[in-house]
């Protein structure tokens, strides 16, 4: 695996991460690890494990950061870290939102009509 390519990722706030598979590695492990207390019939949790799934193979397949990088499609790699640590705290708050039960209480007529 290459190692860091550079010194800085000239976004602030951003520093460059030094082992950028492993730290992909584990959150793309940890996103599917949440994923599987949400319901198979969930939309959320059919795509997203199809995204997770795919820049996983990805990240398994390539060695090189700069190549991973385009392949991905992501910006730089430490933007992609970034995008997997959002989206497993959007995973854990989903399980605690549960957007896939039915709704408490009846809405209101033509709420979800549009246009109206």
């Amino acid at each position: 695996m290459a190692g860091a390519l550079r010194k800085t990722t000239g976004l602030v706030g951003l520093a460059v991460c030094e082992s950028p598979h492993e730290r992909l590695k584990i959150l793309y492990a940890k996103i599917l690890d949440v994923l599987e207390q949400v319901p198979k019939t969930a939309a959320y949790r059919k795509y997203t494990e199809q995204i997770t799934n795919e820049r996983l193979g990805m990240v398994k397949a390539e060695p090189d950061v700069k190549k991973l990088e385009d392949q991905l499609q992501g910006g730089q790699i430490e933007e992609v870290i970034l995008q997997a640590e959002n989206e497993l705290s959007l995973a854990r708050k989903m399980i605690q939102w549960k957007p896939w039960e039915p709704l408490v209480e009846e809405p209101p007529a033509n709420q979800w009509k549009w246009p109206i």
